[in-house]
């Protein structure tokens, strides 16, 4: 694909098509890798983005109970006075 450099102000920018944009799921940001000879346009991953979704659906399955418990049976919470 050929793109062309575009004039914004004072610096150039590259312009693209909306189908790319929504294809590879990129928004307002984006990272930038320079690599030998290549500049890498990546969309920004949003770490935990489907957690919630996810957290829900756990819930519902009832598939969100503790695997250790918070408090065990022989603790002594006097110690930590």
């Amino acid at each position: 694909m050929k793109a062309s450099i575009i004039k914004i102000g004072n610096s150039k920018g590259l312009r693209l098509t909306k189908t790319i944009l929504e294809k590879y799921n990129i928004g307002d940001e984006v990272e930038i890798i320079l690599e030998k000879e290549q500049i890498v346009i990546k969309p920004l991953e949003e770490p935990r983005k489907y957690w919630e979704k996810a957290f829900i659906k756990m819930h519902e399955s009832g598939d969100d109970n503790l695997l250790i418990p918070d408090v065990f049976p022989d603790e002594n919470f006097e110690e930590w006075k």
